[in-house]
């Protein structure tokens, strides 16, 4: 499993606006130079965050992008979904299935059931980190992992930091 470039790259350029000063802007060229991608890529990530909510564009001389809400109101598993959609989605199997008739498992897949479980796990922790959290974050961990006990996983804790 793992996370698309457009997600990836997504997230960065939104994270370089959300480093601004309140009040200030970047432009596609400036966003590019930033993260090291083509005026056009950015162009592209920042027209999703911008239908998804996560950032306004002003024209002209001074314009540019800029946040639009607060970074500890802008959620990272909202702005994955906006950028490229959920690890599983509930139609996965109709999507996918090789069959005219559709697939004869849909209702108790084990598969969907494991599929199912991965997302829960997934938005428990997307769900909890904001943008500000992970400009907070610097390098330490946005999940602490509590000790494990003989025999069995670690325990993530609370995804804020701070």
């Amino acid at each position: 499993m793992k996370f698309s470039a457009q997600e990836e790259y997504g997230l960065r350029c939104l994270l370089e606006v959300a480093r601004l000063p309140e009040g200030r802007s970047l432009t596609i060229p400036e966003i590019g130079r930033l993260q090291g991608l083509s005026p056009a890529n950015v162009a592209k990530l920042m027209a999703l965050l911008k239908k998804g909510g996560f950032v306004e564009a002003t024209r002209g001389q001074h314009g540019g992008y800029m946040l639009a809400r607060p970074a500890d109101q802008i959620v990272v598993g909202q702005v994955l979904a906006a950028l490229g959609g959920r690890l599983y989605e509930d139609d996965f199997c109709e999507r996918f299935v090789k069959s005219e008739t559709g697939c004869g498992c849909t209702v108790s897949c084990a598969i969907r059931a494991l599929w199912s479980r991965v997302q829960l796990a997934v938005d428990s922790v997307l769900d909890k980190v904001t943008l500000a959290d992970i400009l907070r974050a610097d390098d330490r961990p946005l999940i602490r992992l509590q000790p494990r006990r003989a025999g069995s996983a670690p325990a993530a804790e609370e995804a804020h930091v701070g």
